[in-house]
């Protein structure tokens, strides 16, 4: 979302004009396809046995009789925006700021690309395309409904460690976590559900370093809504400001990097770093210096333990829709961005992945170029979905929701062209020695009021009609 505000505001201006004179009957039509990309995951992948094993690219298309846009999930953590939001904003004939593309952020799934450099042989955006366009041809009239839940699947993951006495990973059951499940749903006019948006913030590493392909919980949980409605339906998955926030339980997964890094599995919760730290170090061969297969058994529990928080976190879903029944056929679409400018840094004393210097110390940092954060708002009727190019923490999450004008504001984050900013901790938080306050490239004291108010402001424009 690199297109100036002024131009975006234009753009926008035009859509409302021409909305004006529309019909007052015009019915809001939505459509929504995924294509399975399975097959160009870079990690192992075998013949599943478990929904979180095959991973999708989602998309759901939203025609209001004026304008378009789109909803896209990618699995992994990167896809190329600027080839996708103008090749899909060339298809729909919309503006690129009513495209939300947002990774999933499973960490194991990534794209073994062709040739990165040639968009054209880029598998996601191949994919992404061929669902815009399979999404499209599906239109069909539809009732749109907005609904929150809880899941209490995630935890604060910022804390002091016991053993050492220092910052590190591990359940903060004290310390700030939103389980706001928000589900945007399109059903037909006589009920059956063609989509939903699905946004919760927890960081989708449950099969990190363990060397198999798996979409995660987004995964497990979208298959589970879809198959519950016959696959019938598209559930695509945003994710929140899960930037400190982590998976509550996360015993199965650090079982398995226990049986790759060859340490005893007990039965108890274990320091996860132990096993973590040798998997995840690179040497000159920028290879894992540990490359032992993952216990069988190990690995099973895994995969259906994903299922598990899966059905949970789709349970809560399929609630929420249920009893959302304020629904409305028509609605207006508009899209808004800005840029956000913050001072930057660079860390000079450490490396984020090697355990010696990851976290539990003090920084040292020089000046860095300015960080550039991409804000963006794409409203759709009374709701506003925010998306932000890179991790924000759970406290700017709840900051921008409760400043917002809009009631129905729900933060995207990894949702647009990557900042390198790193993680972007709330102002409170840059004295935390973790890894994500650590080394992220930002100067404290400017993200999180910057962010904040983009949001308002932009909100504010779209509530205004510009």
């Amino acid at each position: 979302m690199k297109t100036s505000i002024s131009i975006a505001i234009a753009v926008i201006v035009a859509c409302f004009a021409a909305s004006a004179s529309a019909p007052a009957e015009s019915t809001l039509r939505v459509g929504a396809a995924k294509v399975d990309v399975t097959r160009w995951s870079s990690l192992p992948a075998v013949t599943p046995k478990y929904e979180n094993e095959r991973v999708n690219v989602r998309a759901i298309v939203i025609d209001n009789g004026t304008t378009r846009a789109a909803l896209i999930s990618v699995p992994g953590s990167d896809f190329n925006w600027p080839e996708i939001s103008k090749q899909v904003s060339a298809e729909l004939n919309c503006p690129v700021e009513h495209i939300l593309v947002s990774a999933t952020h499973s960490h194991s799934y990534n794209t073994a690309r062709i040739d990165p450099n040639a968009a054209s042989q880029d598998p996601l955006t191949l994919a992404v395309v061929e669902a815009v366009k399979q999404a499209k041809a599906k239109l069909e009239p539809a009732r749109m409904g907005f609904g929150t839940g809880k899941a209490y699947l995630n935890v604060n993951r910022d804390t002091i460690m016991p053993e050492t006495r220092k910052w590190g990973q591990f359940s903060n059951l004290d310390a700030p976590s939103d389980k706001t499940v928000s589900v945007l749903k399109f059903e037909a006019p006589g009920g059956g559900l063609i989509a939903a948006y699905v946004s919760y913030e927890m960081h989708p590493i449950n099969a990190y370093a363990v060397n198999i392909t798996s979409g995660d919980f987004p995964e497990a949980m979208s298959r589970y809504v879809e198959k519950a409605f016959s696959d019938d339906a598209i559930v695509a998955f945003g994710l929140g400001s899960a930037g400190d926030q982590n998976p509550l339980y996360l015993r199965p997964s650090t079982n398995v990097m226990a049986s790759r890094a060859g340490n005893t599995i007990t039965g108890y919760e274990m320091n996860r770093e132990t096993s973590e730290g040798p998997l995840r170090v690179t040497g000159s061969d920028k290879k894992p210096l540990i490359t032992k297969p993952a216990d069988p058994q190990a690995a099973d529990d895994l995969l259906r333990f994903i299922e598990s928080e899966g059905a949970i976190l789709g349970e809560e879903v399929i609630r929420v829709m249920t009893w959302d029944t304020d629904t409305t056929t028509e609605a207006r679409i508009g899209g808004l961005s800005k840029t956000v400018i913050c001072p930057g840094r660079k860390r000079t004393n450490g490396d984020k992945m090697d355990p010696l210097t990851r976290e539990g110390i003090e920084g040292v940092y020089v000046d860095g170029p300015p960080i550039h954060i991409s804000v963006g708002v794409l409203g759709i009727g009374t709701v506003a979905l925010v998306p932000i190019g890179e991790e924000t923490y759970d406290q700017i999450g709840e900051e921008a929701k409760a400043a917002a004008p809009l009631k129905s504001t729900v933060l995207i984050t990894l949702a647009d062209e990557r900042a390198n900013s790193g993680y972007i901790p709330d102002d409170a938080s840059f004295n935390h020695q973790t890894f994500q306050a650590l080394n992220s490239n930002l100067k404290p004291g400017c993200a999180e009021t910057a962010i904040v108010n983009a949001i308002r402001d932009l909100e504010t424009e779209y509530f205004n009609g510009h």
